[in-house]
């Protein structure tokens, strides 16, 4: 079996045909989904899909570097609230974005940081975006980590050197349908870093991996990203999907407050 670590399949991309993405991702053998939130926008579908498919989609909440804007401070006041009195199984996604918008950077650190304290207060993992900001974010990591940090850096695509960095700090990468582009060059770095510190995920509807790059993404295009990754280190797709949902369940079973709900499904 697979698990989908991060996708959006709540954005309206979906609204038209969920039940038979979920229907297509069971068939596929990817039988956890996990919903990283964007913003106070997005709550209340990511929500929905919980509640909807307890069994198969479970929710992240947290503030995505690209909504932070002025109000950033209202925003995440809102999103503790969430994680104050809803289940939610990880802080995410979010981390620094300086590809799209350097506007409000320092804002962006900010609201960084204080979802790094909820991760360690609550016993969460934290879901990293780190587009052309790697450096930074592992350097805020690295600050904050005092043994309760722990999580994913979601999209990763840097060098075997930021690996390294992000394996001792006790941090997990996720892989997805970027490692199947020819120009990602992400071959010559996963030859190097161990199948032991790598999940899955699709970030649907985006980045969809070869042969469906272009199209919309989602949880079902998984063992595609499985293969690719066998290919890469030459090892069997069965261990692949064994090591990355074990990877998968070390981060999101983690906690108490998870284990328990998982009891009860």
């Amino acid at each position: 079996m697979y698990v989908d670590t991060h996708a959006h399949i709540y954005l309206n991309h979906f609204t038209d045909d969920i039940d038979e993405v979920i229907n297509r991702s069971l068939k596929n053998k990817v039988d956890r989904i996990y919903l990283p939130n964007i913003d106070r926008t997005t709550i209340k579908d990511v929500k929905k899909l919980q509640t909807l498919y307890p069994s198969i989609c479970f929710g992240q909440m947290g503030l995505h570097p690209c909504s932070v804007k002025e109000n950033f401070e209202d925003e995440l006041k809102l999103m503790k609230k969430e994680l104050e009195e809803n289940t939610f199984y990880a802080i995410g996604e979010t981390g620094i974005d300086l590809y799209w918008d350097k506007t409000f950077v320092d804002q962006q650190i900010s609201a960084f940081k204080k979802q790094i304290e909820w991760s360690k207060d609550l016993n969460l993992p934290i879901v990293i975006h780190s587009r052309d900001s790697l450096d930074l974010t592992i350097k805020c990591i690295k600050e904050a980590q005092d043994g309760r940090l722990f999580g994913i850096f979601h999209c990763f695509n840097g060098s075997v050197e930021q690996a390294k960095q992000i394996i001792e700090l006790g941090f997990f990468m996720g892989m997805g349908g970027v490692i199947s582009f020819k120009n990602a060059g992400m071959d010559k770095v996963l030859n190097q870093v161990p199948l032991d510190n790598l999940v899955l995920e699709t970030d649907a509807p985006y980045l969809a991996p070869v042969p469906f790059r272009g199209k919309r993404n989602e949880p079902s295009y998984i063992p595609h990203i499985a293969k690719k990754l066998a290919e890469i280190q030459n090892i069997t797709l069965k261990e692949v999907a064994e090591i990355t949902t074990k990877n998968a369940n070390t981060v999101y079973l983690h906690t108490p407050q998870s284990i328990e709900n998982e009891s009860k499904a």
